[in-house]
């Protein structure tokens, strides 16, 4: 796979974020809120992080299904994209995901719900938490209700 390069922007609040794609488990990216920048990179089982010039934090995936960074649309991209979440017919998923919070840089489990809804949109839950999210052909987020959307 060719590297693809994605931007999202908030649209609950000021922040970007630019994604560089090697494959469906390595990526790194840059998330840029108000208060902070963060660079990550995705290598497979194992999750990096820094904030700003601070020192960095390594993840590893354990027994999660998947990582989700806190105000990253890539990371709703992995079990919809493995999982042929688009495929006509599929069946709703849950998942353990080891979330990381930002910018605290803490990860914990959190139980998530994918819900294929057809036309490329999957309901996303989380706790009390829910949202629709569309998708493109290959599977990353286009348009995450009320959240984020894709700018590039």
């Amino acid at each position: 796979m060719a590297v693809r390069t994605l931007v999202w922007r908030g649209l609950d609040a000021p922040r970007m974020e630019i994604v560089h794609v090697e494959g469906p488990d390595r990526a790194r990216g840059t998330q840029i809120g108000v208060a902070y920048e963060l660079h990550w990179n995705l290598d497979g089982a194992v999750l990096e992080l820094a904030v700003g010039g601070g020192p960095g934090i390594r993840i590893e995936l354990g027994d999660a299904d998947f990582f989700d960074l806190h105000h990253s649309a890539f990371f709703n991209s992995l079990p919809v994209a493995r999982d042929g979440l688009l495929r006509e017919g599929a069946a709703a998923r849950e998942y353990t995901m080891r979330f990381v919070r930002v910018p605290e840089l803490t990860a914990e489990p959190a139980r998530q719900r994918y819900e294929p809804l057809g036309n490329r949109v999957v309901r996303y839950r989380s706790g009390g938490y829910q949202a629709d999210i569309t998708f493109d052909a290959d599977g990353f987020v286009t348009l995450y209700q009320d959240y984020l959307e894709r700018v590039g």
